[in-house]
């Protein structure tokens, strides 16, 4: 039976990032039952290991509770067939499930599905077998007609960053009501990846149908929490779903994710117990946190990839056709070479970092099968061949570039080194900070000339390059469009052979290289923490913190 205990208690106002917060409830404070549970939490290790998980183990669950997240930017739209923002995954994780996911390794297994799907000897079809019994928040059961709606909807809603992801796909049906076929013009080996992402997150037809194109307004999926609240530029509350089949094992009443971009307030919040997780720490204050009692760090690498995308062809929004952008930066890509060739990428993830980075060349991560030494092969550090391709392209030096970047200190900091490196080949940078929504925005209508983002990663090249590279690729925001990087990315998703595929993207990203609509520049080490009144939190190589499992704990 569970007891009720106080949660709150008079104390001063704190600031969390842009307002001032007096809250009645005391952060922390829970509901206990007399069943508990056993939680173990994982040491705190260094920069060079890996610790995804604070596991559940030995200590004592306490059941309830209202648990905060700072997250160090607002999500966008939370409709996952629009929607492009990494920290929208932070919380459609708990409110959205899909029909795979990654586990902490970066294998592929099932979520909704109850099997990995078997294809065809042709390839052109795909059967997927889905649960039974589970239902959507708003009691609208889950079946394979709802998983029919959701890929169509991929495939034909306007907007859609979903399209490319899910390949040339003919016809869905569902079979029955836990079987689901898609049929192909021809072989995509990416599906099985792309459903254990947004593509694969199934939204109830209920909903769908009364709120059309405002989904994201109020989600309604499976999942362990249901959407509740969104307080623009504030916070987004979820709660614990009644309905949902594994909820016994789901042990917080409530989630709520407030907006905390400036990573210094972050890790204030956490330190004073306003908030219980944190995202993004920066790596100026990673090694103080980590020597803290009561604090734990979660830490992994990236599949994904921080660059500089300059914008050579998207003049009317991303998904419209290739237009013509009239200036040396969009037209000249000696110019977009001299740039890459100015950039130290090594002492820049040095300096700015203290090494709690990598240096990109690709957006295909080192550890990822498909690697390869044309992925590996960074552009040379070379400022003097820099400064002579820029004089022989015959533009004025200094050459003046406007970059668009996010407001938050750390990127603010990588960008004004940036703008060191690239001085001495003749590059005259200018910043110019925004909002990270804001700056989504910019590089979906093509309202830039370069901008620096990242891209959070995925465990199948496609994700990483087809969207971004091929000609009206759901997220191509520079406007890119060659038809050799086309055909080389097509052939690639039609083969299941790890190293054929592996070397086609090779080539697609020597000539990448060579053109440079997007210049790679490094992979964030994806830095979480956390206090230990929690545990059951994890993050994964795609970048997104799961609180799906979490609960708070006894002390020890």
């Amino acid at each position: 039976m569970r007891q009720s205990s106080p949660r709150s208690f008079p104390r001063k106002p704190r600031v969390l990032g842009r307002r001032i917060w007096a809250p009645v409830l005391a952060i922390g404070l829970v509901v206990i039952t007399a069943a508990c549970q056993q939680v173990q939490v994982a040491p705190e290790t260094a920069r060079s290991a890996d610790v995804t998980s604070a596991l559940i183990g030995d200590r004592t669950i306490r059941e309830g509770g209202d648990l905060v997240m700072a997250l160090s930017a607002e999500p966008d739209r939370l409709d996952p067939t629009t929607s492009s923002s990494l920290y929208t995954r932070y919380v459609m994780q708990t409110i959205c499930q899909k029909l795979f996911d990654i586990d902490a390794s970066g294998a592929v297994v099932p979520q909704l599905a109850t099997a990995l799907p078997t294809t065809s000897a042709d390839g052109l079809t795909v059967t997927i077998p889905v649960m039974a019994g589970a239902v959507f928040a708003d009691g609208t059961p889950f079946n394979a007609d709802a998983v029919k709606q959701t890929i169509e909807r991929g495939l034909t809603l306007a907007g859609s960053s979903r399209r490319s992801e899910l390949g040339p796909i003919t016809a869905v049906n569902a079979l029955d009501a836990t079987t689901v076929e898609i049929t192909y013009s021809r072989p995509f080996a990416p599906l099985t990846a792309a459903l254990a992402d947004r593509a694969g997150m199934i939204m109830s037809p209920t909903a769908l149908a009364s709120a059309g194109a405002g989904f994201g307004d109020n989600p309604v999926c499976v999942g362990p929490f249901k959407f509740a609240e969104r307080v623009p530029q504030t916070s987004i509350t979820v709660e614990r779903d009644p309905l949902y089949y594994d909820a016994g094992n789901v042990h917080l009443d409530r989630i709520t994710y407030r907006i905390i971009s400036d990573s210094n307030i972050r890790a204030a919040n956490l330190r004073s117990g306003d908030v219980q997780i944190a995202d993004t720490i920066s790596t100026q204050d990673i090694g103080a946190l980590s020597q803290e009692p009561g604090i734990g760090i979660l830490q992994v690498g990236s599949l994904g990839y921080q660059a500089v995308t300059f914008n050579v062809g998207n003049t009317a929004g991303v998904g419209s056709p290739v237009g013509t952008i009239d200036t040396p930066l969009a037209t000249s890509k000696a110019i977009r070479q001299a740039f890459s060739m100015s950039v130290d990428r090594q002492a820049l993830v040095s300096s700015v970092f203290s090494n709690y980075a990598d240096v990109a060349c690709s957006p295909i991560s080192p550890s990822s099968p498909y690697s390869t030494p044309a992925s590996e092969a960074c552009p040379a550090f070379d400022p003097v061949a820099a400064r002579a391709m820029l004089v022989d392209s015959g533009v004025t030096i200094p050459f003046p570039v406007t970059m668009q970047v996010s407001n938050s200190p750390d990127t603010i900091r990588f960008a004004q080194a940036l703008q060191a490196s690239v001085a001495a080949s003749g590059f005259e940078l200018s910043i110019s900070p925004i909002e990270y929504s804001t700056l989504l925005d910019v590089q979906t209508r093509g309202d830039f000339a370069s901008l620096q983002l990242g891209w959070s990663g995925r465990v199948d090249p496609h994700g990483n390059m087809f969207n971004f590279l091929s000609t009206g690729g759901g997220n191509n925001y520079s406007g890119y469009s060659n038809p050799a990087v086309d055909a080389l990315l097509t052939e690639a998703s039609q083969t299941t052979d790890v190293p054929a595929r592996a070397e086609l993207y090779g080539k697609a990203i020597t000539i990448v290289q060579e053109d440079n609509p997007v210049v790679y520049l490094y992979r964030q080490r994806s830095l979480t923490a956390y206090s230990t009144q929690i545990a059951g939190v994890e993050t994964f190589a795609d970048g997104v913190v799961h609180l799906s499992g979490a609960a708070f704990v006894e002390a020890k």
